[in-house]
């Protein structure tokens, strides 16, 4: 498979990981839209959250865990964003499941 995201978790491709397990990969963004910028994603190859069903949903919820411990570990107790993108017309530019994590100041709403 010829997936950024498969490669940047199996260590392939060098990132800057703040969180590893057996499960979840979080690194820093290469361009990040915020002060913090983290992105989480699953080890397993999901495209994106329009495909999450029944036998996904477990890694998913498991996933928000891992991102509220990284935010208490990255101090990010003003608060912080959570934005998955979907699709081409969601953003979305790489097709695996990721979530971006956005902090470090007060973020406008909406986002673009």
């Amino acid at each position: 498979m010829d997936c950024l995201f498969c490669k940047i978790a199996a260590g392939e491709i060098p990132s800057t990981k703040v969180y590893e397990d057996e499960r979840v990969v979080v690194f820093r963004d290469i361009a990040p839209a915020a002060p913090v910028h983290l992105l989480a994603i699953p080890r397993q190859h999901i495209e994106s959250a329009a495909v999450i069903d029944e036998q996904t949903a477990e890694l998913v919820g498991y996933i928000f865990t891992v991102i509220a411990r990284v935010a208490r570990n990255e101090g990010l107790e003003n608060g912080f964003r959570i934005v998955s993108n979907i699709g081409k017309d969601g953003g979305q530019t790489v097709p695996h499941l990721h979530f971006h994590i956005l902090a470090g100041r007060e973020l406008a709403w909406p986002a673009g």
